[in-house]
């Protein structure tokens, strides 16, 4: 029988429930950034956005998947604000420039989930 150690601290078990503040330049050559805190996800969460990003057809045995669903959930549900204050609709506009560097501080449901994975193997 292997001995582990009981959590002590319940809270080192729950996502984080302040959101992050990050800095998003505007673009190459300026000097100006868009605030935008970002929380992290709860487990469920993860879930859910990763269930936006398939759907499966049964009964023509067909799987789609859709990336910007994915992400438009993400947008919707982990950035809680912005500096200048920006709608959902707004972020979704954005130039390429910006939407790749709110790609890469969102979180990773894939990465996430890999991790949980090594975590229940051991």
């Amino acid at each position: 029988m292997i001995d582990r150690k009981i959590v002590s601290n319940k809270s080192v078990m729950f996502a984080l429930a302040e959101a992050k503040c990050h800095w998003v330049k505007v673009a190459p050559d300026s000097d100006e950034y868009l605030k935008v805190w970002i929380k992290e996800p709860t487990w469920l969460e993860v879930e859910k956005a990763i269930n936006t990003l398939m759907k499966i057809d049964a009964k023509n045995q067909n799987l789609d998947i859709d990336l910007n669903k994915m992400y438009r959930y993400m947008v919707d549900n982990f950035i809680t604000k912005t500096e200048p204050s920006l709608s959902t609709v707004d972020l979704i506009k954005l130039t390429p420039y910006i939407g790749n560097q709110i790609k890469e501080i969102l979180p990773n449901p894939f990465e996430m989930l890999a991790e949980d994975e090594e975590k229940n193997a051991i």
